[in-house]
């Protein structure tokens, strides 16, 4: 099984990812965030499989999230609001997420990469 791999080679968390990947021979596939953002289809596919609200999948502690106001505006916001402001810039987004069309895992746990991706 392969999974894709949404990163941002600048993250130290994805960096972590990426190495727990790699030591534990899960096949993946790489996918630059911010080069090559999801498109809206996309996201919207990795949210559905997900057990995770809309807002889980928001870069919190990024610098474009602050800039742009969101703490107070995801509070009152659509999930197509939300949605449309993730896919336009690529650091909003949460990182790193894996996927395998089934299962989606979003940061780094490696209790979670261990009982999913192994």
């Amino acid at each position: 099984m392969t999974v894709t791999f949404y990163w941002y080679p600048k993250c130290g968390t994805c960096q972590k990812a990426k190495k727990w990947l790699e030591a534990n021979d899960v096949e993946f596939r790489t996918v630059h965030m911010v080069e090559d953002t999801p498109t809206k289809e996309e996201l919207q596919e990795i949210i559905n499989v997900s057990n995770y609200p809309i807002k889980k999948f928001f870069n919190t502690s990024g610098k474009k999230y602050r800039d742009l106001g969101l703490k107070d505006k995801l509070k009152d916001a659509t999930d197509s609001e939300m949605l449309d402001w993730l896919v336009s810039d690529g650091m909003l987004i949460k990182r790193p997420i894996i996927t395998d069309g089934h299962n989606v895992s979003l940061g780094f746990k490696e209790e979670f990469f261990e009982q999913t991706w192994k």
